[in-house]
């Protein structure tokens, strides 16, 4: 008993130093901090399918698609950019964005597709990709963001769906 009221002791001491010790390189609080700010501007920022393309067709825009590489080449929106959402880094974004974070971003992922099959898998409402994306580009410091805000099929889309190999590669 004495034994097990000394380490109960030692780890309530003990514990305002493991608080300290976070990780200074991940900031939970900042991250959720933005989503909250960003909710109006990302609903203000949703277009649907016909003024979607349009915009992202314009000559300065870029059509961002950031789902995984595999996922990209397997099929993607005809003009998109792959840089997948876990490579995003301020080198990465710049290279593939460009020096003018005013350049229009028009982004879509898996959930913005009826076909729930492969490259376009419908994942879990509360973890579409398009939320973490807007947020992190927003938090890169790019701040004209769109997202596709329909469910569209991919047969719908006709010459604007690039299909890839039926397989992994």
């Amino acid at each position: 008993m004495p034994r097990l009221l000394f380490t109960a002791i030692a780890l309530a001491l003990a514990a305002p130093a493991l608080a300290q010790t976070a990780n200074p390189q991940i900031d939970y609080k900042g991250f959720l901090k933005l989503a909250q700010e960003l909710e109006p501007v990302r609903e203000a920022h949703r277009l649907p399918w016909d003024k979607f393309i349009a915009k992202a067709r314009s000559e300065s825009a870029l059509l961002l698609d950031a789902r995984s590489e595999r996922a990209y080449n397997q099929g993607h929106i005809k003009g998109a950019v792959n840089l997948p959402f876990s490579d995003f880094t301020d080198e990465a974004l710049r290279e593939v964005i460009g020096k003018h974070p005013n350049r229009p971003i028009y982004i879509y992922c898996n959930n913005n597709f009826a076909d729930n099959a492969a490259p376009v898998v419908t994942k879990r409402v509360d973890m579409a990709l398009n939320i973490p994306t807007f947020v992190n580009l927003h938090g890169y410091g790019y701040s004209n963001v769109w997202e596709l805000a329909d469910v569209v099929s991919t047969r719908q889309l006709g010459e604007d769906w690039v299909r890839g190999p039926a397989r992994g590669l």
